[in-house]
């Protein structure tokens, strides 16, 4: 272990709405400072809130040859950042970060013209404009840092983070990325620095940029916390923790104290906005416990995830998602055997990249469906139909069905395992809200019930199962 984890190193992650301005600067700034004169500090952040929006549109409007939005949009960047730096820095250092702003926004620039001369987007020139955000952010922030006599430097997680060549979705390469943080960040700690590292982009080993895919700030703060050995990782956002439930449909949602791994990975798996599983995968193996806090509302205890909670008992959260569709295959001829059948398509689906949220199935017709998003619907249906146009062609397989008017329920917790009657209350809880019930699933592990339901119905499931399983304040 190294010296930082030795001594309690914390890695402090801060979302887009956590840096969104000035004041918000100041604020996860303040919070790295106090946290710093206790122990090693290392600070993930993300570009400030619509910045990666921006830059995303900016691209767009280079692949349409829109010179003019193109230009508006870069200007548009320019000044968000000119107007944190003025806010936040003494007249002194503004010259200097000015010209490091300058030649950032130079740098997307580039990218972006060499787009519109293209009239496409390459995912590597995409992967290299996209991290501006976060190299913007870290400036600020290791700049603001040093105004405060805090020793701060700004850091490319491009040095550090080692991926394989996944333009768009990359994936660590966890041992020469523990070799690249002990080179490059952990002589920073031995001076007393504190790293403020970008989040979500990475580097090929040959040094061609790279972004780490959905959830990647947090995913970088977990795999930097993985490679240093940290204590302690802690993700800052704008809500107070792991909620049992939306409070947005549930107005007596209460934040957990205590999340297990496996019951976080299944919350985010099943819609909940709390951290990606694989954001949680560096950590499990170290057992580093990671904290959901509200840099808004820093005085709040948040959310401690951790491996394992002494005597669970019951379900911890109810989470849901709407957008999702039911789809659904049958053979029509027995000489097409359901496994082979679900073989194929499982095969069709893995290529297509779409995510199976449910599955269930019918011994005796052989027929299954399965719930996936509805934004990976087209490219799912494409590959399916691909995959099986003979059976389908020759009406071996009945036509796909699909149904978009359902929304998916998921009850989890530790604590159910075993737990007599669990899944006949939360059907009875459901029933008695006059919502119907179209599929259920549930693994072997007994971690989490998923129920699919009627669309219309989903709020009011969400609500009645909150309610009967005591989830509430």
């Amino acid at each position: 272990m190294s010296e930082a984890g030795q001594s309690g190193l914390v890695v402090m992650k801060f979302g887009g709405t956590s840096m969104g301005s000035a004041d918000r600067i100041q604020v996860a700034a303040s919070l790295c400072a106090g946290e710093k004169r206790k122990r090693p500090v290392v600070a993930v952040v993300s570009a400030m809130s619509k910045i990666t929006d921006l830059l995303l549109n900016t691209l767009k409007h280079a692949e349409g040859g829109d010179r003019e939005g193109m230009e508006a949009n870069i200007a548009t960047l320019a000044k968000r950042h000119y107007d944190a730096c003025e806010e936040l820095l003494p007249e002194s250092t503004r010259p200097v970060v000015r010209t490091g702003i300058d030649e950032l926004v130079g740098d997307f620039r580039r990218i972006a013209n060499g787009v519109l001369m293209l009239g496409e987007r390459p995912v590597r020139s995409v992967d290299e404009a996209v991290a501006i955000g976060e190299r913007l952010s870290a400036l600020l922030m290791a700049s603001y840092l040093q105004s405060q006599n805090v020793p701060a430097m700004a850091v490319n997680a491009r040095e550090v983070i080692v991926t394989d060549a996944v333009f768009g979705n990359a994936t660590p390469l966890m041992g020469p990325t523990r070799e690249r943080a002990a080179a490059v960040l952990q002589p920073q700690l031995d001076k007393g620095i504190l790293p403020v590292v970008t989040g979500f982009n990475g580097a090929t080993a040959d040094g061609r940029a790279t972004t780490l895919g959905r959830g990647g700030s947090d995913f970088s703060a977990s795999i930097l916390a993985a490679t240093l050995d940290a204590a302690e990782l802690w993700i800052w956002s704008d809500v107070d923790g792991i909620l049992s439930a939306d409070p947005r449909l549930v107005p007596n949602a209460r934040v957990l104290d205590l999340v297990t791994y496996a019951e976080a990975a299944e919350l985010a798996y099943n819609g909940a906005k709390v951290l990606h599983p694989r954001t949680l995968a560096p950590l499990v193996s170290r057992q580093i416990p990671v904290w959901s806090k509200n840099s808004f509302a820093p005085e709040k205890p948040g959310t401690k995830i951790v491996p394992s909670i002494p005597n669970p008992t019951g379900p911890r959260a109810v989470t849901s998602m709407a957008n999702v569709a039911l789809v659904s295959l049958e053979p029509s001829s027995p000489e097409l055997a359901g496994t082979k059948l679900m073989g194929r398509a499982f095969e069709a689906l893995s290529a297509s990249g779409a995510e199976v949220l449910a599955l269930t199935s019918s011994s005796y017709r052989q027929s299954f469906c399965f719930l996936i998003r509805k934004d990976e619907l087209a490219s799912a249906l494409q590959a399916l139909e691909s995959a099986l146009s003979l059976e389908l062609a020759h009406g071996y397989v009945k036509p796909i069905e699909v149904d978009t008017e359902v929304g998916l329920l998921a009850i989890v917790g530790e604590g159910m395992r075993g737990v007599t009657g669990m899944a006949g209350r939360i059907f009875t809880a459901v029933s008695r809200e006059g919502v119907n019930v179209i599929a259920i699933a549930q693994g072997s592990s007994e971690l989490t019930i998923a129920v699919v339901v009627r669309r219309e119905g989903l709020e009011k499931a969400v609500r009645a199962v909150h309610e009967e399983c005591g989830m509430g304040n």
